[in-house]
C-alpha cells in the first residue's frame, strides 16, 4: 500500500489565506479564536516589562503577534518577540533574540515541542513559555546551539541580556494583574 501523501503549502499560499494561521513544515495550523482574557493580560504585562527593559536600546524592539517568516514552508506568529533592526522587513525575517509563547491547553504540544525545536534550530537566544493558569514561566537560553533551561519562575526574577541590554524580568510583577483579576 502506498504511503499517504499530504499536501504541503508555502508562504505564498499562506499570504492568500483568510483568518489566522501558522504554517509549520508546510502544514497549516488554524489559530484559535481570540485568546481568553488571562492570555491577553499576561501578554500585555510581558510586553510592558520587556519594553521597559529595552527602553534605552535603540536597536531592539518588542513586537506582539508578528509573523516570523522562517522559510518558504514555515511561518509562525509568536505571542511576543524581541527583534533587532536587521531582523525586520514587512515581517520578522531573521531569528528574534527572544520569544514568549503564552501556553494554553490547545497550544501546549505545539509550543513545548514543535516550536521549541524550531526556535532552537533557528538559534533564538531566549525562549520563554508562560503558563497563565499556573502563574509559571519557564525560561530557556541558547547555549552551544541548544536550549538550556535557566529555570522555572513564579514570583522570582530572571535576567536577560539582549545585545548588551541587560535587565531583570520580575515574574511577580508580570503575574500581578492576572492574580488580581482571578482573585488569587
Amino acid at each position: 500500500m502506498p504511503a499517504e501523501v499530504f499536501e504541503r503549502y508555502t508562504v505564498d499560499d499562506y499570504k492568500k489565506w483568510q483568518g489566522d494561521w501558522e504554517l509549520i513544515d508546510g502544514t497549516p495550523y488554524a489559530m484559535a479564536p481570540s485568546p481568553i482574557s488571562s492570555h491577553q493580560m499576561l501578554l500585555a504585562e510581558f510586553s510592558k516589562v520587556l519594553s521597559e527593559l529595552l527602553e534605552e536600546c535603540q536597536n531592539c524592539f518588542v513586537l506582539v503577534e508578528e509573523d516570523y517568516i522562517i522559510n518558504k514552508e514555515n511561518v509562525v506568529r509568536p505571542d511576543l518577540s524581541i527583534v533587532c533592526k536587521d531582523a525586520l522587513a514587512a515581517n520578522i525575517i531573521k531569528a528574534p533574540k527572544l520569544i514568549v509563547e503564552i501556553v494554553s491547553g490547545s497550544s501546549a504540544y505545539r509550543d513545548e515541542k514543535v516550536k521549541f525545536a524550531m526556535y532552537e534550530r533557528e538559534l533564538v537566544e531566549y525562549y520563554i513559555l508562560a503558563y497563565p493558569e499556573e502563574f509559571l514561566v519557564k525560561v530557556y537560553r541558547l547555549q552551544n546551539a541548544k536550549f538550556q533551561k535557566i529555570g522555572d519562575f513564579c514570583n522570582e526574577s530572571f535576567e536577560v541580556d539582549i545585545n548588551g541590554c541587560k535587565g531583570k524580568v520580575d515574574c511577580k510583577r508580570v503575574f500581578k494583574k492576572l492574580r488580581e483579576f482571578l482573585d488569587v
